[in-house]
């Protein structure tokens, strides 16, 4: 596969996990952080990180409505839940080990 090829299934797949996460809002960033230690919002620092490698200004807030495919202040009124204690409690002790503590 040549890196042409290759560059151009990598973004695919990026578009397809876009869209996963957008169809499935009931997975709260919580629950992807507990679990993949990463979140709808690492995904649009990631984006603006990639953008300004490449030399492009991009704001924080356009990246979050691409990737959440909307205003992160809509996604949050319509589909954003409160943290469990539970849910905070797991984050946290994994936080703690991943910090070796």
């Amino acid at each position: 596969m040549n890196k042409q090829v290759q560059l151009e299934i990598e973004a695919a797949v990026f578009r397809r996990l876009i869209s996963h996460l957008q169809q499935h809002t009931e997975a709260q960033n919580i629950d992807l952080m507990i679990l993949a230690d990463f979140c709808r919002n690492c995904l649009a620092k990631w984006y603006v990180a990639a953008a300004t490698e490449q030399g492009i200004g991009m704001d924080y807030e356009v990246a979050r409505e691409l990737v959440y495919g909307m205003p992160y202040s809509e996604w949050k009124d319509n589909f954003q839940t409160e943290a469990t204690a539970e849910q905070l409690a797991i984050y946290a002790k994994k936080q703690d080990i991943k910090q070796g503590s």
